[in-house]
């Protein structure tokens, strides 16, 4: 009897052992499984709040917000969460980015035209109006370098959606361009008659001692032959001594 007492004892006594290690096995897993995957948390709804409770809507969960932009908005009023990305309900891990535009309300400016200004005076009528320069594309043009030739949005646009204005700028003509020939191998004193006759330049003329060689035949010459060069490029060669 005293017997069968102290099996069941032991009986109990490992069952405890076997629930404690599941337990303790079971609690390891679930630990894992959160480092591998993090905490997941649910993404709020954000459009339409204000963009300082959405910081803090966002920060309570452990989420980065990001604002991408600004933009003109009749429907929500100035600093008002316009686009949320990711939509709300998206299951997200902490430390995770969440991208927003902001409202700046209905626009409330008219756009000048900066066509003809200078990119200078363009800048400052644009701030002026409560605009900013967007995207500046400089194009070969025949008016004065450095003027505006284009504009977007037009002017006297007045439903914007974007505070920015975009300027196409006058670069000037294009300098042209010519492909460079091959000296090499040719006497000096005939390559530099052919500089002169098309308006280039001669600059430095290094002395290379050969054996055997015809004195002031060219061997290397910069810019190298095949090349592009300009109406004023300098030339330099080494000649045999």
């Amino acid at each position: 009897m005293g017997q069968g007492r102290r099996l069941r004892g032991l009986f109990r006594l490992m069952l405890l052992f076997a629930v404690l290690a599941t337990v303790a096995l079971l609690s390891a897993v679930t630990t894992i499984r959160v480092a591998i995957h993090g905490r997941q948390e649910k993404m709020p709804k954000l459009v339409g709040v204000s963009i300082e409770s959405a910081r803090r809507m966002t920060s309570y969960r452990g989420l980065e917000l990001k604002v991408e932009d600004r933009l003109f908005s009749t429907q929500y009023p100035a600093e008002v969460v316009l686009e949320q990305v990711p939509p709300a309900g998206t299951p997200l891990k902490t430390g995770q980015h969440v991208h927003v535009l902001v409202s700046l309300g209905p626009p409330q400016v008219t756009v000048p035209s900066v066509v003809g200004d200078s990119l200078r005076a363009a800048q400052l009528t644009a701030v002026q109006q409560g605009l900013t320069l967007g995207d500046i594309a400089l194009i070969p043009w025949t008016g004065a370098p450095d003027q505006v030739v284009a504009q977007d949005p037009p002017a006297k646009t007045s439903n914007l959606r974007t505070p920015t204005l975009n300027l196409l700028v006058a670069a000037g003509q294009p300098q042209p361009a010519y492909l460079c020939p091959r000296f090499i191998g040719q006497p000096l004193a005939s390559v530099r008659r052919i500089l002169e006759n098309n308006g280039f330049r001669l600059g430095n003329v290094t002395a290379v001692g050969t054996n055997g060689s015809v004195p002031g035949i060219v061997l290397t010459q910069n810019p190298p032959p095949g090349g592009k060069i300009a109406p004023d490029a300098v030339f330099s060669f080494q000649v045999t001594q």
